[in-house]
């Protein structure tokens, strides 16, 4: 990957005359990761770039959160823009709403892994169970290190009849793992799908995508996006399919104020 700042003045050559659809990752992007998903608040500041790029006619803007929707949405709290929670699980925005046709017995399993889970960990001090409705995730970000380990055989030895038998799916996080609907639905089909979205709507083919995000997850949408757009990794370098990096969310504020003002 390379440093984006340094690439700065060939990139706003390029952006300069573009229709661009920014994706934006909210935990770890937006804001700095934090010990549990409550205490990550948006900065005012952070707040401000985005309202005015919402109401730019040159950019489509669009969070793109493993939160649930209802979560993203009371966090960020603007209209006329597009939110899709639970990695694309859950999308709303202006004349769209979507949310994945899942079984009732998914529902029951998800119940019955969240119950076993948290009879599992209740001794061991820092994990928790979050229900996103949708999905699961098990957070072990404030667990002694040397307890991860456990942690993780727990996890995996509560879901694993369910894994083998394709009425689940596991993906992990940053000192998160997550349990999701067995359908081929992640960031990087949902950001396509957004972007054909966009595209048809504009009638034209000039509508630029930028994705920027820090996790594992966002690695579906850089590959989705290869020779599409501008992809960026939030963090330090390292093995990615995302074009550029940015060291921490601060740089990403210098970027989208850089983007505004194009």
């Amino acid at each position: 990957m390379k440093n984006l700042f340094r690439h700065w003045d060939n990139l706003e050559k390029e952006l300069s005359n573009k229709y661009i659809m920014l994706f934006l990752d909210y935990d770890g992007t937006l804001t700095p990761i934090v010990s549990t998903p409550e205490k990550a608040f948006i900065s005012r500041e952070v707040k401000e770039l985005l309202i005015g790029l919402s109401k730019s006619p040159k950019c489509k803007l669009a969070i793109i959160s493993g939160r649930a929707l209802k979560d993203i949405k009371n966090i960020i709290g603007l209209k006329n823009i597009i939110y899709s929670g639970n990695h694309g699980l859950e999308i709303e925005g202006p004349k769209i709403k979507f949310e994945p046709l899942v079984s009732p017995k998914y529902r029951m399993i998800l119940r019955h892994i969240k119950n076993n889970l948290q009879q599992k960990i209740s001794y061991i001090r820092g994990a928790f169970v979050e229900d996103k409705g949708f999905s699961l995730s098990l957070h072990y970000r404030l667990v002694d290190k040397k307890q991860i380990p456990q942690i993780k055989t727990i996890f995996h030895e509560t879901v694993i009849s369910y894994l083998v038998c394709n009425k689940i799916k596991i993906k992990p996080g940053k000192m998160v793992l997550e349990i999701r609907p067995p359908i081929k639905w992640d960031k990087g089909r949902v950001v396509l799908w957004l972007l054909t979205r966009q595209i048809f709507a504009a009638q034209k083919g000039m509508v630029f995508p930028i994705y920027i995000g820090d996790d594992a997850t966002d690695e579906d949408a850089f590959k989705a996006l290869k020779n599409k757009g501008l992809t960026i990794f939030v963090g330090k370098p390292k093995e990615s399919y995302a074009q550029y990096y940015l060291k921490n969310p601060k740089e990403v504020v210098g970027f989208l104020r850089r983007i505004s003002e194009i």
